[in-house]
């Protein structure tokens, strides 16, 4: 195990099997795992699939080259399963495009180091053909960031609810994990809502959306107006008159939007 690498291994096999049970498996589903470890998810992944006698395939990434090398070793035998040595997050984009993926029919489950979540998602989100299910192990806090629900809302949850429905399924205590990390976890599952994506059109593709909610959850103390008046090159009156039309308080704090009216004000203020 390295260290530097943020690797805690989920041996809580209740645990395990309901990460299995989330992600849906169905007949001729390939299945993106994100850091194989020792192979624990892996191998239940691929028993429910033989169990139903179906057609299926895993491409499990895992940075370790030990652990990778230890994995092909173990599953030498099972032809339907790959791995690939090296980092998820540059992977998985050029995984996607090389096997021409069409959009939402493909999954990914992974017990991810805490480190790498909020780029993962970010990747995720920004990719033209999402993936239908993700099922995710991540710090139990972390988890509800992403799920929050105004008057919490922030920029991971704006960022992720726009293109999918996240809700946690599941916590595990920090006790499930070999070597023990410092916080407990959340089993989250992420359903992709593509469209969602179509909603803003041409200002979705130009990354429009996350350039304005990074503007608009820059310092959320502040109320919206003034983050919006120091991000964007728009009169305060214009601002002003505008929210007033989509009956939004200029002087509300930005954690208590939700995700249509990120997008109403959004589509008013381009």
């Amino acid at each position: 195990m390295s260290k530097y690498l943020g690797q805690h291994f989920l041996v809580n096999k209740e645990k395990l099997k309901k990460i299995t049970e989330a992600l849906e498996l169905r007949d001729g589903d390939l299945v993106i795992e994100i850091g194989a470890g020792h192979g624990e998810l892996t191998r239940l992944i691929a028993k429910k699939f033989e169990i139903r006698n179906s057609k299926f395939e895993i491409v499990a990434i895992e940075k370790d080259p030990r652990l990778t090398k230890y994995l092909q070793k173990r599953f030498s035998e099972d032809k339907n399963i790959k791995f690939i040595e090296g980092d998820a997050l540059k992977i998985i984009p050029n995984l996607i495009k090389t096997q021409n993926l069409k959009p939402i029919t493909y999954k990914i489950v992974g017990n991810i180091p805490y480190y790498i979540t909020g780029r993962l998602l970010r990747i995720l989100g920004e990719i033209k053909n999402k993936p239908k299910l993700i099922v995710l192990t991540v710090q139990k806090e972390v988890a509800k960031r992403i799920c929050a629900k105004p008057p919490r809302m922030n920029l991971l949850a704006a960022s992720v609810q726009f293109w999918a429905k996240p809700e946690i399924i599941g916590y595990i205590s920090k006790k499930d994990f070999r070597p023990i990390p410092k916080v407990d976890s959340a089993i989250i599952k992420i359903l992709s809502i593509a469209f969602k994506q179509r909603s803003l059109g041409k200002c979705y593709r130009e990354g429009g959306y996350y350039k304005f909610i990074k503007i608009l959850f820059k310092q959320p103390r502040k109320t919206i107006i003034n983050n919006l008046i120091e991000g964007l090159k728009i009169p305060k009156e214009e601002i002003i008159e505008k929210l007033k039309l989509l009956k939004i308080n200029p002087s509300d704090r930005p954690q208590n939007l939700s995700i249509s009216q990120l997008t109403d004000i959004i589509h008013v203020l381009r």
